[in-house]
């Protein structure tokens, strides 16, 4: 069944609602809930990508060993 097919069927409904009353029906109620799903796999998607993202840097060569192996917060220099 096509899309305009599927639109012919429901236009009628709105023919029976007053027509000084804008609304964005049914029509627009099953756009805004098949956004909202999409989002959500979206996002569900994307928690699943990032969990298997590793955010370990490697140490950087030209830092010198004294600061990386003290204390945290400490300096090199004392």
């Amino acid at each position: 069944m096509y899309a305009t097919q599927a639109l012919t069927h429901v236009v009628p409904l709105a023919a029976e609602l007053d027509k000084n009353k804008v609304t964005p029906g049914v029509l627009g109620f099953l756009v805004f809930a098949a956004l909202a799903v999409g989002v959500w796999q979206l996002m569900k998607s994307m928690n699943r990508h990032m969990g298997r993202v590793n955010f370990e840097e490697a140490p950087d060569p030209a830092a010198p060993e004294a600061a990386t192996s003290g204390a945290p917060g400490a300096t090199a220099g004392k």
